[in-house]
């Protein structure tokens, strides 16, 4: 007499089947991950924009208060030039506390060279003379 199998032959096809099922089943998998990522993203995006047009100064306020300039002179301290109207505010600020320092007329303020004009720096002078002297064809 024949000695019975333990296990049916059909049985080994089933782990090949089950991966050719598997498989239409990761790609739509990824395909509804990317879509979700890319709506979280949008819904990220959307709200910056929402956010940044709600807490823009809008008419005459927004113009009527602009910072100049600002130097930090500490860890979370700085100091701060404010134009308001036709005066110049010179405020110390720390965490929690605005202090006015000074207050000048607007033409008291140093001229600023407009952005068409280039200040040169000695480093960077010396800097771009090094680089044409390396980068120069030997003679």
């Amino acid at each position: 007499m024949k000695p019975a199998l333990a296990f049916p032959p059909a049985l080994l096809l089933v782990p090949h089947a089950a991966r050719a099922q598997a498989a239409p089943e990761v790609g739509s998998g990824l395909l509804q991950m990317l879509l979700g990522l890319g709506f979280i993203i949008a819904l990220i995006f959307a709200s910056l924009w929402l956010l940044r047009r709600l807490t823009a100064p809008r008419g005459s306020a927004a113009h009527a208060l602009r910072i100049v300039a600002g130097q930090a002179v500490g860890a979370r301290e700085r100091v701060v030039i404010v134009e308001v109207g036709d005066t110049a505010l010179v405020l110390g600020v720390a965490p929690g506390q605005v202090t006015k320092l000074h207050s000048m007329p607007k033409s008291a303020l140093p001229q600023v060279p407009s952005a068409g004009t280039v200040t040169t720096h000695p480093f960077a002078s010396r800097l771009r003379q090094m680089m044409e002297k390396r980068n120069a064809p030997p003679a």
